[in-house]
């Protein structure tokens, strides 16, 4: 049976300790299927001499190889493919999505569920801690579901926190289909916790990554997952991030590529907000709400709806908690201290406060999560 070329690079990539820049080696050097023949027939020699990525024993990696790819039946592989409806695009291939072909590392081989032609139109990655407070997580998915109504794609790694909160935003908004980047096998949902928002990301946009089939969410394929967030992006938004982590991470890779960073403020206090209150003293673009990223879009005339639920205005007491409380988490004997209210009447409000919308409380913590328009 003849099998496309694409079969031949799934196949590349299946291969233990095969990371996308010694795939990419082989990949320039020979076709797919060539660059198999070299692997599994043709001696490990001539691709150690290709694969020097392969350290600290290139021999060694490429003897591996070639006894691994003498147990692999391709055709077979190719089916399982075939039969999870994932589709693989090698690098040069029609199929491979235009904004990654010319990037400074380009994966050799993409795994995609869903419509490709998500990737299209203006494209916005919104990034962050996945311990977000509650006003990163309202931020987040406030940005997607606005910059979803204007018509831009919000890419996300479908992470806990930031990134699945502004994927849900997207969704809602239901205008622009999202794109999402993971770092294992396409039938390896994780977190488990976002099975459903994988599944209607897959079904109304596109989810992709470069790691083949049954691929465990292995540390080291996140960093590789975060330079394509960032090669697909046209812009990064960073809300709510620490000092060190993927965020930062992905923040490189974009500084690598030209990209413009946003970055949201946050608290000064907030550990949460360390990283982006860092980005916006060494330069990054200020993001104080959707119109900002649209502007560095070149969308500054894109009309935006109007996506807040209404809330009735804030009055008497509750008016004095909400002022009070402002945008940092507080307790209740602080917000008691501040407003000179008695327990009962705070109470009151903080409960008539967290039914209109305007404040959270957790794990004793009340958090503003709205504001005024």
């Amino acid at each position: 049976m003849t099998l496309p070329p694409e079969a031949w690079a799934a196949a590349l990539a299946s291969l233990p300790l095969m990371g996308p820049a010694r795939q990419l080696a082989l990949m320039r050097r020979w076709s797919p299927v060539e660059a198999w023949e070299q692997v599994r027939e043709r001696g490990w020699l001539r691709v150690a001499e290709v694969v020097e990525t392969a350290r600290p024993d290139p021999a060694g990696v490429a003897s591996l190889w070639s006894s691994a790819a003498s147990a692999i039946d391709v055709a077979a592989l190719w089916q399982r493919y075939v039969d999870a409806g994932v589709g693989v695009a090698a690098l040069g291939s029609p199929a491979y999505p235009a904004p990654l072909a010319d990037d400074i590392e380009p994966p050799p081989t993409l795994f995609l569920r869903g419509d490709p032609s998500a990737i299209s139109g203006p494209r916005v990655a919104i990034v962050g801690t996945r311990s977000a407070s509650r006003y990163g997580i309202d931020v987040a998915y406030e940005f997607g579901k606005e910059l979803s109504a204007a018509g831009v794609a919000v890419i996300s790694g479908l992470a806990l926190g930031i990134d699945g909160a502004a994927h849900s935003g997207a969704l809602a908004a239901g205008t622009t289909a999202p794109i999402a980047v993971v770092g294992s096998g396409l039938d390896v949902i994780y977190p488990k916790r976002h099975a459903v928002l994988w599944r209607e990301i897959e079904r109304r946009g596109v989810v992709l990554g470069e790691a083949p089939l049954g691929a465990a969410p292995e540390r080291w394929r996140f960093p590789a997952r975060n330079r394509l967030i960032a090669a697909l992006a046209d812009i990064l938004v960073v809300i709510e991030s620490g000092e060190q982590g993927g965020s930062m991470h992905t923040v490189t890779e974009a500084e690598r590529r030209g990209r413009p960073v946003f970055a949201v403020p946050g608290p000064v206090r907030s550990p949460s907000s360390a990283g982006t209150n860092r980005l916006l003293r060494d330069g990054a673009h200020a993001a104080c709400d959707v119109s900002d990223v649209l502007v560095g879009l070149g969308m500054s005339s894109a009309l935006r709806r109007e996506l807040r639920d209404p809330r009735p205005a804030a009055a008497g007491d509750d008016l004095v908690v909400l002022d009070a409380l402002a945008w940092q988490p507080a307790s209740l004997e602080q917000l008691a201290s501040r407003t000179g209210l008695a327990l009962g009447d705070l109470s009151l409000a903080l409960l008539r406060l967290r039914e209109q919308g305007w404040v959270d409380e957790r794990g004793g913590w009340y958090e503003r999560v709205a504001r005024a328009e």
